[in-house]
């Protein structure tokens, strides 16, 4: 068996927009990168995307192919003294007689730069001393300052799906230098695929790891236990700090609210599995609770309060069971958004209208000077006529006729607008 210290992923790491796989939408014949090649025209660009999916390949595409000088920096590892460096590099090179362009800076895991590290890089890039291109599996919405993401178009990579996998996979078996030696016997590609996760890399170091434990007189099988077996676990591509995380608990609040119990349970199982926080899921039911339910079922915040308080009193993993029974309630709860909406109706016209003065009568006359000054004169105390209800004024002036609470058309917010209703009729004497 041939031995090398180069991984298969970096072996197999493809030169040319033709040998790339995936992104078509960026390096097809119509994709706007192809087109930058194309014509030798690079603007500073950001790639953003999950790992895996051909971010640092297709920045050292775009360098081969227009022939410029290429730096490379890692913001895990530079300060803004590399930074500064680089870019003096990067000046002396645009200036030279044998340059063929603007130089190109990638910045790998940009994110990770603290504000004065990308600060420093503003300069350059405005004044074309270099083309950046950097690289983050974080939302550069985030993360990247305002000022640099003026200055460079965001590009979004996809994960690779199963056609994508599977040309990859072909190609890694027919034109590796030592994988093409070997006979290779596959059986299933299922359970290869659902590790690998959509993850370019992760595919070929797991197909590296089973062709490298397989004997060399032995065909390398590759069937699901064969994988499972080697792999032994499969972690689940969540980051708690990441964009998936922010992904998957909007996928689960919107299951609910759109009454899904299957769903909200897929999504509170990915986020489970993946080692969210059991607090944070708890929380989002909370506010899942009065905001979609509401009124609708005012018991649903009940519940949703009483399974933060179980989770913390029972802890895990049991309390994966607790959650799942919320999150199933509150999908199959009848839903109203009403509170929600009058609330932000409410702060709408209270920056609309700023400060307006509380009616005199809504006031509280503590002293004998505010009582003179007409403070609390003519409240009506409701507790002193039938029904507990008297017709009075209650908003200021300049809004009197105002409604911010529109009940939706489930049948407990019907009800609780038709009391509402017959306790104004009777304060009128109807």
């Amino acid at each position: 068996m041939e031995l090398t210290n180069i991984p298969l992923a970096e072996r197999l790491r493809p030169h040319t927009l033709d040998d790339y796989i995936g992104q078509e939408h960026l390096v097809g014949p119509e994709g706007i990168i192809r087109k930058m090649i194309e014509t030798g025209r690079v603007n500073s660009f950001i790639l953003w995307g999950p790992p895996g999916v051909g971010k640092t390949t297709l920045a050292r595409i775009v360098a081969e192919r227009t022939g410029v000088a290429f730096h490379t920096l890692s913001a895990v590892t530079s300060g803004v003294k590399d930074v500064r460096d680089v870019l003096a590099k990067c000046e002396a090179e645009s200036r030279s007689v044998f340059s063929k362009g603007r130089p190109i800076l990638f910045i790998d895991e940009i994110h990770r730069f603290n504000k004065s590290q990308q600060d420093s890089l503003l300069g350059a890039v405005e004044k074309g001393t270099v083309t950046l291109i950097g690289a983050t599996t974080e939302n550069p919405s985030f993360e990247v300052i305002r000022p640099l993401l003026s200055r460079a178009q965001v590009y979004t990579l996809r994960t690779l799906d199963e056609k994508d996998l599977k040309l990859l996979l072909e190609r890694a078996t027919s034109k590796d230098s030592i994988l093409a030696k070997r006979t290779f016997d596959i059986e299933s590609t299922r359970a290869l695929f659902r590790y690998a996760g959509g993850d370019a890399r992760k595919l070929l170091n797991i197909l590296d790891l089973i062709e490298q434990s397989t004997p060399e007189n032995e065909p390398v099988k590759i069937t699901d236990k064969i994988v499972a077996d080697r792999l032994q676990e499969n972690p689940a591509a969540y980051d708690r700090n990441g964009e998936m995380h922010y992904d998957i608990i909007s996928a689960f609040i919107k299951s609910i609210r759109g009454s899904d119990p299957d769903a909200a349970v897929y999504w509170l199982a990915r986020m489970v599995a993946g080692g969210e926080d059991p607090a944070f899921i708890a929380r989002r039911l909370v506010i899942s609770a009065a905001e979609d339910i509401g009124l609708a079922n005012p018991n649903a915040l009940l519940l949703a309060n009483a399974t933060y308080d179980a989770l913390n009193k029972i802890g895990w993993p049991e309390g994966r069971i607790i959650l799942s029974e919320c999150a199933i309630y509150l999908a199959t709860s009848p839903k109203s958004n009403s509170a929600y909406m009058a609330i932000n109706s409410a702060l709408g016209k209270v920056k609309e209208t700023g400060d307006l003065p509380v009616p005199l009568h809504l006031r509280n006359a503590p002293t004998s000077l505010m009582s003179d000054l007409g403070y609390g004169a003519g409240y009506k105390y409701a507790h002193n006529y039938s029904g507990n209800y008297v017709e009075q004024q209650y908003l200021p002036d300049e809004i009197k006729n105002t409604s911010f609470w529109n009940p939706g058309q489930n049948p407990h917010e019907a009800q609780m607008k038709l009391r509402q209703d017959e306790r104004k009729n009777q304060g009128k004497g109807i």
